[in-house]
C-alpha cells in the first residue's frame, strides 16, 4: 500500500487539508493579504493565478512526487496559506517540506510552528521517513531563520540552482532533519508552540 496519499492533518491550532480546486478563492484572498506575490524570494500566486498554482500542485501529486495542503487556521476557520511535501522518494523514504506561504497577518505567529510540527510528525512517525529536507532562497532571511528555529541542520548551498519569478538566478540553501533527530526536535517544537500559543 502506498502511504504517500492525500491526508488531513490537524491539531488545536491548524488544519492541513489536501489541496483542491475548491480552495482557489480562499487562496486568492490569503495571498492578497500582504500582496505576497510581489516578494521575489517566494512563489505565491498573483491575482487570478491561484487556479493554475493549484492545478500544477495537483499535477505533482498525480505524478507521485508532491502532496500539497491548504492551511486552515483552526480558531477562525480561515484558509490562510498553503504548504506541501515535495521531492518525495518512497524508496528511502525521504521528502522535503516547502512551497510554504501564509497571509501576512499570520506570519511570525504560532501558525508556522504548528504546521511544521504536524508535517514532521506525520513524515517521521507515519511515513517512516529517514530524513526531511528544507530548501530556501539564500536571500530569504525570514525563511532561513524560521528553518533554523525548527532545529534543522544546514547542509550547504546549491549555487545557481533555480530561477526566481523575476528571472534572476537563485542560490538555494539546504537543511535537513534526520529520523534520529526528530524526538528532540519534536519536543522543542512542542515547547515552542506552547510558548507562542499562550503569549
Amino acid at each position: 500500500m502506498n502511504p504517500f496519499v492525500p491526508i488531513r492533518l490537524h491539531d488545536e491550532c491548524v488544519v492541513l487539508e489536501p489541496l483542491s480546486l475548491d480552495h482557489v478563492p480562499a487562496l486568492e484572498t490569503a495571498a492578497a493579504d500582504g500582496e505576497l506575490w510581489k516578494l521575489a524570494v517566494t512563489s505565491v500566486p498573483p491575482p487570478g493565478q491561484a487556479r493554475g498554482y493549484v492545478e500544477k500542485a495537483l499535477q505533482g501529486q498525480a505524478e507521485g512526487h508532491m502532496l500539497p495542503f491548504a492551511v486552515r487556521e483552526a480558531g477562525s476557520g480561515e484558509i490562510v496559506g498553503s504548504t506541501r511535501y515535495y521531492e518525495i522518494d518512497p524508496a528511502l523514504p525521504r521528502l522535503a517540506i516547502g512551497y510554504t506561504w501564509y497571509a501576512r497577518r499570520w506570519q511570525q505567529t504560532h501558525l508556522n510552528t504548528a504546521c511544521k510540527r504536524l508535517l514532521l510528525e506525520h513524515a517521521f512517525e507515519a511515513l517512516d521517513c529517514v530524513a526531511v529536507a528544507f530548501h530556501t532562497d539564500e536571500n530569504n532571511e525570514e525563511s532561513l531563520r524560521a528553518i533554523e528555529r525548527l532545529g534543522a541542520q544546514r547542509e550547504g548551498v546549491l549555487r545557481a540552482h533555480k530561477r526566481r519569478t523575476d528571472g534572476s538566478l537563485r542560490n538555494t540553501v539546504c537543511f535537513s532533519i534526520l529520523a534520529d533527530e526528530w524526538p528532540n526536535v519534536g519536543n522543542w517544537l512542542g515547547m515552542r508552540l506552547n510558548r507562542l500559543a499562550t503569549s
